[in-house]
């Protein structure tokens, strides 16, 4: 292939990826959880054998030259390109020692230094030669994916730079594994939501109907074994993939009660498994919506248990976000629409000061009044936003602590490699104008308790009994 063609083809690489993006408002772990999928221009790009077609070096060129180009254009504060130059050799330098270390412990990898000119193309070009180097001098020492292993350097390191933990880059798995949660997930699996206290100890909460919880596995099981392995130690990541697996195999778990010693075990036959997003019931009387996240099908769950207790002659309704990290804006504005019935939801501004305002949809659901929102010092970003419109409209009023404060925005980019660039492109205000970023929401009532998943809907969540004890009040 001529050189020329080559460059044709990576331009047109570039300025398809650099369309490719999606506002994402979500919060876990310092990082989204959820993103948009690409609109699917990027995904036939990511499918061809780039290595093949332009070679190794020009692919990671490609990766590091769209991430400096992209940050530069959408970051929502100015960028100094010398950060960035900066940000690639400390990320390349921190991974060569942290690889090098076991295997080749005599070696002192060293980067040249590199200053930045404000000119893009020159600084560009020293980015390129920076990660050139690395690759010359040490992939041979690092194995098979050495190449890749520190192009994925330099791109974390650059967006690591601006010491902003919304802005990262995402692996091919990490963008998967993003979009599985964002799009509800369909995979093998048993049907339960999983979640880590400080403690180490794995919680699993089956989900209505599907195997775990037709098993007979009741809620706030800790996991102690998997197929006979003790799980001590593991990382979440791990226990969530051998729990996972081809639809129609088995799984056998070990689990106790929470504060329980009494052992009693499954042996589950995984299934398809869609998670849902929502869990709802009648409460005491009341609507209990317990919201996970603001995926593709949140909006459309939670409209269904809104109508399902207005039929059932719910007085008033309870959405527990405590624990929701966030998801998509538009799943925000949607959900927040149904209680709203117009107005502004929440406001986005860019670095320029443009405002771009975001509306109820007109979707109102009448008769599902007086609300309680439940919130927590993990509630962030588009459960803020959700919970800052209804209190500034005065339509909810929010019980428990005050939440965790994330007032950016992300937009997904998608990369050639199958990867992703998450870029903090706007901050946002509350419909009154608030700016929660680092500040969170106060909550109406305060109400002091643990973060621990395992006393939510039960006889001693402290939060839950007191929006019921609100709701009670406002109904009189």
């Amino acid at each position: 292939m001529s050189a020329a063609f080559r460059a044709i083809l990576a331009a047109l690489l570039v300025a398809v990826v650099v369309i490719c993006g999606a506002l994402y408002v979500g919060f876990r772990n310092g990082q989204a959880s959820a993103a948009d999928a690409d609109d699917g221009s990027s995904g036939k790009i990511a499918s061809l054998d780039l290595h093949s077609i332009l070679g190794p070096q020009v692919v990671d060129q490609q990766l590091v030259g769209l991430a400096f180009r992209q940050v530069e254009r959408v970051y929502y504060k100015p960028v100094d390109a010398q950060t960035l130059l900066a940000g690639e050799h400390n990320g390349l330098l921190a991974y060569l020692k942290y690889a090098l270390k076991s295997k080749h412990s005599a070696m002192q990898p060293a980067l040249p230094d590199l200053s930045a000119t404000q000119d893009q193309a020159t600084d560009l070009h020293a980015l390129d030669r920076q990660l050139a180097y690395a690759q010359d001098h040490y992939a041979t020492y690092l194995g098979a994916q050495g190449r890749t292993q520190l192009t994925e350097a330099a791109l974390s390191g650059m967006l690591g730079s601006l010491h902003d933990p919304y802005t990262v880059y995402l692996s091919p798995k990490e963008i998967s594994q993003l979009n599985e949660q964002l799009n509800g997930g369909n995979f093998g699996g048993i049907g339960v939501f999983i979640y880590q206290l400080k403690s180490g100890q794995v919680i699993l909460q089956p989900i209505d109907g599907l195997p775990a919880s037709r098993s007979g596995m009741r809620q706030n099981e800790v996991v102690d074994r998997i197929d006979g392995s003790s799980i001590s130690g593991m990382s979440l990541d791990k226990i969530e993939r051998m729990i996972r697996g081809p639809e129609g195999t088995s799984v056998t778990i070990t689990t106790h009660p929470y504060k329980k010693t009494a052992q009693h075990q499954y042996r589950i036959t995984r299934e398809i498994i869609h998670v849902p997003t929502v869990h709802s019931k009648m409460e005491d009387g009341y609507e209990y919506i317990r919201l996970s996240d603001f995926g593709e099908t949140s909006a459309d769950e939670v409209r269904k248990a809104l109508l399902s207790g207005k039929a059932h002659g719910a007085k008033g309704t309870i959405l527990d976000l405590r624990d929701n990290g966030g998801g998509l804006l538009d799943a925000a504005v949607n959900i927040s629409s149904f209680f709203v019935p117009k107005g502004v939801i929440v406001t986005e501004i860019d670095r320029q000061g443009n405002r771009d305002p975001q509306f109820a949809t007109g979707n109102t659901i009448s008769g599902i009044t007086p609300v309680a929102i439940l919130v927590n010092g993990y509630t962030a970003s588009a459960s803020e936003i959700t919970s800052g419109a209804l209190q500034d409209y005065k339509i909810a009023t929010l019980v428990g602590t005050k939440t965790f404060g994330k007032g950016v925005v992300q937009g997904i980019f998608s990369m050639p490699n199958g990867g992703a660039l998450k870029i903090t492109t706007q901050r946002y205000v509350t419909p009154s104008g608030r700016d929660i970023q680092h500040k969170g929401i106060q909550p109406d009532i305060v109400v002091d308790q643990s973060a621990d998943p395992a006393l939510f809907d039960t006889p001693k969540d402290k939060q839950l009994q007191a929006a019921k004890a609100f709701l009670e009040r406002s109904a009189r």
